[in-house]
């Protein structure tokens, strides 16, 4: 199986950027802890991160001529705002799994809505950086 990892802006800024709220580990730890149980579970993945939307749709295109199983995708502040990433999503037609490390549900009105949650055939929110792992294993299982 192979999977792709997506993360939209300021993702990258994990473990610096409101402690409090996203965690203190960092984008680098994530990185490494996603990779560790891919290997042990024998998955291919690959991990990328953008702070550009246009970037991003690029790496859902690519995804489909990679020939990616399956996507998981924390969108950032894109989840809100961004019709392009939902429509590179279903023009790709890749199961995707959208992941939220921090309570989105329960946070400012405007982060209630998800352009991406349209596709996503799973979300994950609030789980920390654990829920990217529970993500790739629902991927694992129903794809």
């Amino acid at each position: 199986m192979k999977i792709l990892v997506l993360n939209g802006p300021n993702l990258n800024m994990l473990g610096i950027r409101e402690p409090e709220i996203y965690g203190r580990t960092t984008y680098k730890d994530l990185v490494d802890m996603i990779g560790k149980h891919c290997a042990e579970s024998g998955i291919e993945v690959e991990c990328k991160q953008s702070n550009h939307e246009g970037d991003l749709v690029d790496m859902i295109h690519q995804a489909y001529f990679d020939k990616v199983d399956g996507i998981v995708i924390n969108p950032g502040a894109y989840t809100h705002t961004s019709v392009a990433l939902l429509d590179a999503l279903k023009a790709v037609q890749i199961p995707t799994v959208e992941i939220h490390i921090s309570r989105m549900n329960e946070r400012e009105a405007f982060r209630q809505i998800s352009y991406v949650s349209y596709y996503a055939c799973e979300r994950i929110i609030g789980k920390g950086i654990d829920g990217y792992i529970e993500a790739i294993d629902y991927l694992v299982k129903h794809v």
